[in-house]
Parts: C-alpha cells; sequence; structure tokens
C-alpha cells in the first residue's frame, strides 16, 4: 500500500513539473489579419530550435533594410520538405509574412518564392 502511494505522488509530481514543457509563446506579436510580401536576398538562415529564421536584405527607396522572419521548427519544416540548406545566402526571394503589430522589421513567415519559381509554406 505505501509503494502505491509513493508511486501516486511521483507520478503527480511529474505532471505537475511537465507543465512548462508545454507552454510556448504567443503569436500575438504579429498581425494575421495582414500580409505583406518582401521582396529581397537571404542574408542568413538560422535552421535554429524552438524557431528558424530567414534573416534578409530588403531595398525599399534606395536603403537596404534588414528583415527578421520567424517560423516553424526545423522537425516541422522538415516534415514539409524544407533543409537546412533551403536558404542560401545571397538568394533572391520573395517571402509573404503577417507583419509585427509594432511596425518594426519582421515578421511571420507564411510562404516563399524561390528562384525558378518553387514555393515553399509552413
Amino acid at each position: 500500500m505505501k509503494s502505491n502511494i509513493t508511486l501516486l505522488l511521483t507520478g503527480v509530481a511529474l505532471v505537475g513539473m511537465s507543465g512548462g514543457a508545454l507552454a510556448h509563446h504567443s503569436f500575438a506579436m504579429f498581425d494575421g489579419e495582414k500580409s505583406i510580401i518582401l521582396e529581397g536576398k537571404v542574408k542568413d538562415f538560422q535552421w535554429t530550435n524552438p524557431h528558424a529564421w530567414i534573416m534578409m536584405t530588403v531595398v525599399k527607396n534606395g536603403q537596404a533594410e534588414q528583415w527578421a522572419v520567424e517560423m516553424g521548427g526545423p522537425g516541422n519544416l522538415a516534415r514539409q520538405g524544407w533543409s537546412q540548406k533551403s536558404l542560401v545566402p545571397g538568394m533572391p526571394v520573395i517571402v509573404t509574412i503577417h507583419p509585427l503589430r509594432d511596425g518594426t522589421n519582421g515578421g511571420q513567415f507564411v510562404d516563399i518564392k524561390l528562384p525558378g519559381g518553387g514555393v515553399l509554406t509552413r
């Protein structure tokens, strides 16, 4: 009987500690009602957990702007056909994003058009 109670309490403690693993940040910082299209070149493709990132340079009104595009995790992206070699620095791309609500140069990835016409999505 005593070992059953110990086992039960251990199980309850483990379940209680796992709550942090289920937590995830909100996407409220992105305006999901709006989409914008960025045309530019890949500066860096960061294949990292928990989210991959496309860092790109976009030229607007003759000025180069740096943009950060947040994507899903590498595991999910790989299941959709992505690899860490899908994008390389200098590659011209057209990226659709949901922009950041605060107006800074960043957003949530929607899709990308690659040179040659290929399209990758989230």
